[in-house]
């Protein structure tokens, strides 16, 4: 099979196309031959190696354990292991692969899920990671309920383009921030009202919100507190100006030391890969309350390129990595 393959950590210039074999699956893993693939910025992450303690967290020390890189996958089950139930060959499924840039990958069975009916494969294969990110935000973290004011950093984004989208089917009034040439984009997923970052001091107003779910990551949480109401929630949620060593998570652990001491709530989380959160999302998306915006495709050769398009802060929305 063909698959983007790298040996080290780096850049976008350490990725390769090669011919290797198919992946060996475990008892409990599904062999999935890939329609479409999701680029997101844990690609650059595991890509990278960064920060560090990436590497500490099974991703490989000196070098990357697997060798192919992508982990949001949508395509057809060609094999299951001993101990899968829940799939069969033949089975239309998405969710988070290990190396899914690639025409086959294994997934974990309990990290798939049916693909929703009414999505390509290529909508299908830009939910998982992103989709599953903003639902734990928005519903579990946020906890986010019909008429509140909500305000989203980083909402034109991959995360941000589903938070919008589940904060309004929620009964939320939406508020969301982002650049001015994505303001359009913004609107169009539902938010009530948009912010232009560069122009729009979205603390200095009198406006306060009762949830911010913060995935820019850029805000010190002295600003992103002074726009919440005295009850109110924050969820940090990206960090990505934390160098090598911290990666930004340092404001998710001042967030974490500080919350016990204010009147304000301010939470972090870690995403949970489950299928569970792929089946709730799928009505969500079968009704279209929730629907991909996929910005820009790529063929599989061309996955370099679309990393550094996501990196560059083009995207608006998801970038998709089209493979068969």
């Amino acid at each position: 099979m063909l698959a983007i393959t790298q040996t080290t950590y780096g850049e976008t210039g350490v990725l390769e196309l090669r011919d290797i074999g198919k992946p060996a699956i475990a008892a409990d893993e599904v062999l999935i031959r890939v329609r479409a693939a999701g680029v997101d910025r844990g690609v650059w992450h595991i890509m990278t190696g960064l920060p560090y303690p990436i590497r500490l967290a099974g991703y490989g020390f000196r070098a990357p354990k697997n060798q192919v890189l992508g982990m949001d996958v949508a395509g057809i089950v060609e094999a299951v292991g001993a101990d899968v139930t829940r799939f069969q060959p033949g089975d239309e499924v998405f969710g988070v692969g290990k190396g899914a840039f690639a025409e086959y990958t294994t997934a974990l069975e309990r990290k798939l899920a049916p693909k929703p009916a009414n999505l390509t494969f290529e909508q299908a294969a830009v939910v998982p990671i992103s989709g599953m990110t903003a639902l734990q935000g928005v519903r579990d973290q946020g906890e986010v309920a019909s008429g509140q004011q909500v305000l989203i950093t980083g909402a034109s984004g991959g995360v941000g383009s589903y938070a919008v989208q589940l904060a309004k089917a929620f009964g939320a009034e939406v508020t969301g921030v982002s650049g001015a040439s994505k303001m359009d984009l913004v609107r169009s997923l539902g938010a009530d009202h948009v912010l232009d970052y560069r122009r729009d001091d979205f603390a200095a107003g009198p406006q306060r919100y009762d949830v911010i779910l913060d995935i820019a990551g850029n805000a010190s949480l002295s600003r992103l507190r002074r726009a919440l109401t005295p009850k109110g929630t924050v969820v940090v949620m990206g960090g990505e100006n934390g160098g090598r060593w911290l990666g930004g998570t340092d404001r998710q652990m001042r967030a974490v030391l500080l919350s016990p001491f204010v009147s304000q709530r301010l939470r972090t989380f870690i995403n949970s890969e489950k299928a569970d959160h792929l089946i709730d999302l799928t009505p969500l998306l079968e009704s279209g309350a929730v629907v991909p915006a996929i910005d820009q495709r790529f063929p599989l050769s061309e996955v370099p390129k679309a990393i550094q398009y996501l990196l560059d802060g083009h995207a608006r929305g998801k970038v998709v990595i089209t493979v068969a």
